[in-house]
């Protein structure tokens, strides 16, 4: 098995396991939705099941690509979110993170971005 279907497979089973917790504990991604945005909570549903559909998508060969190019387009959209919990001091659930940790987290969103497009494509035989 090559690095990228390696990666590829743990990016979906996380993307899907991300997604799930969207409907299971919706509570911590509600609160850094910044305040400006309408319903919360159906963006928070929105997004989960982007990021099932996404994960899933990056196993299935036929429409990889495009699951590849979604996740993309959802990494680029959550970003005000992510910037949100930074500027605000948004806690997650339970843990109190230094407000440092929670600005280096914002270059992760680009590793994401990066890794999406990578195990979008197929390895060459």
């Amino acid at each position: 098995m090559t690095a990228r279907k390696v990666v590829r497979v743990i990016a979906a089973i996380a993307m899907m396991a991300v997604g799930v917790l969207h409907f299971t504990s919706p509570a911590g991604f509600v609160a850094i939705v910044p305040k400006a945005l309408p319903a919360p909570l159906a963006l928070v549903y929105i997004s989960g099941a982007a990021e099932i559909l996404g994960g899933a998508g990056l196993l299935v060969r036929r429409v990889r690509r495009a699951a590849s190019i979604g996740l993309v387009a959802l990494y680029v959209a959550v970003f005000p979110a992510n910037i949100n919990m930074a500027l605000n001091d948004v806690q997650p659930e339970g843990v109190h993170l230094p407000k440092a940790a929670l600005y280096a987290r914002l270059p992760f969103q680009a590793l994401f971005i990066v890794v999406a497009l990578w195990v979008g494509r197929e390895d060459r035989a």
